[in-house]
């Protein structure tokens, strides 16, 4: 039998929130958006912490809540990491694993939390309390707990947040290897697109109480369905040209004194508008010598230095349109040059006209 979650909520207060989303057994789903967008509101919702004005949350054929139906968070058995881990300060790191297991006889609890531990890489800690561990040895600690009880559902609320970036990296490693063995629905809050990227099946892009888009990862960032979406992903060459033809699978823009014809991956709204968004990778433009055959000219408004990198802002000849792109640092560039550009636009991706 499935054990998939679904819901579909509507909240007034605190704030409007309205959603909808699906998590599969075994599947890791990231909901990903800015500070305040909804994402840890979702998350209380499942968990029981909190209920909606109206909808309805479902784990396979399991009813959590609708009208008529509202499980405590215990009656979910839901498995939940909160941004704090919410550790037992006076407790040892084995007697929090085995906290969540009072249903079971004492000597049991001690048995299944020594095996979490071990799982989790922290055999050798088991006495010691919170404040005597590391951060990212208080977050396995609750990882375990969370686990330990054999949860229908595993709730991650910016679990790596606090960490740093080596500690962070070894965690993904350690959840990576958990998930495998968990054929439960996990679901991942984070305001960190990398992070998302690299652990998640798939993500849902939230912003002010909305679903804006889910989907594989590298989907969502290839193929944005707004330009809020392509904002909130980082894109940086977000461009508005002039729509001079169109047929059904491409649109001719101008960009400058040039004609580009751009390939339309999904559907672009009705012909009477005049101007597109579109979106430009920044991979998709190689700078070439001037007498080598190129798509566009421009010169460089700014340089910022990124460490080994370099970031150019270009303004295309004859148009206002600034774009950016990387290149290496040891490149010799000035403020003013001209470049020449050769144009992948098999990579450029046509917003729905809004």
């Amino acid at each position: 039998m499935s054990s998939d979650l679904w819901l579909k909520v509507a909240l007034q207060r605190p704030f409007a929130l309205e959603a909808e989303l699906r998590c599969a057994e075994g599947e890791l789903l990231a909901l990903l958006g800015p500070s305040g967008s909804g994402k840890s509101t979702i998350l209380r919702l499942i968990a029981g912490l909190q209920y909606p004005q109206s909808g309805s949350i479902k784990l396979g054929n399991n009813t959590w809540f609708d009208q008529q139906v509202r499980l405590t968070p215990q009656q979910r058995r839901v498995g939940y990491v909160p941004q704090n881990y919410g550790l037992f300060p006076h407790m040892s790191a084995l007697n929090n694993v085995a906290a969540g297991l009072h249903h079971l006889p004492r000597d049991a609890q001690n048995h299944q939390a020594r095996q979490w531990l071990e799982r989790v890489h922290l055999s050798d800690y088991a006495k010691r309390k919170p404040a005597e561990l590391s951060g990212g040895q208080q977050q396995r600690v609750a990882l375990a707990r969370a686990l330990a009880a054999d949860p229908s559902i595993l709730l991650l609320d910016e679990p790596f947040s606090a960490l740093d970036s080596i500690t962070r990296e070894s965690l993904y490693i350690q959840l990576a290897e958990l998930k495998a063995g968990l054929n439960i629905p996990i679901i991942l809050v984070t305001h960190d697109l990398n992070e998302a990227s690299m652990l998640a099946d798939r993500i849902a892009l939230i912003d002010n109480g909305s679903i804006l888009q889910s989907g594989a990862p590298d989907h969502v960032i290839r193929q944005p369905a707004s330009r809020r979406v392509a904002e909130l992903v980082g894109l940086h060459n977000i461009l508005r040209s002039e729509l001079v033809a169109r047929t059904e699978s491409t649109v001719t823009l101008k960009l400058g004194q040039c004609l580009l014809n751009l390939p339309i991956t999904q559907a672009v709204g009705p012909g009477s508008h005049d101007y597109l968004y579109w979106i430009l990778p920044t991979n998709a433009l190689e700078v070439v010598g001037q007498d080598q055959t190129a798509t566009l000219h421009g010169s460089i408004n700014k340089i910022l230095r990124l460490g080994n990198l370099a970031r150019l802002f270009v303004r295309v000849d004859g148009a206002s349109e600034v774009f950016q792109l990387q290149v290496a640092g040891h490149h010799h560039f000035e403020v003013g040059q001209v470049l020449a550009f050769k144009l992948d636009t098999s990579q450029a991706h046509i917003l729905p006209a809004v």
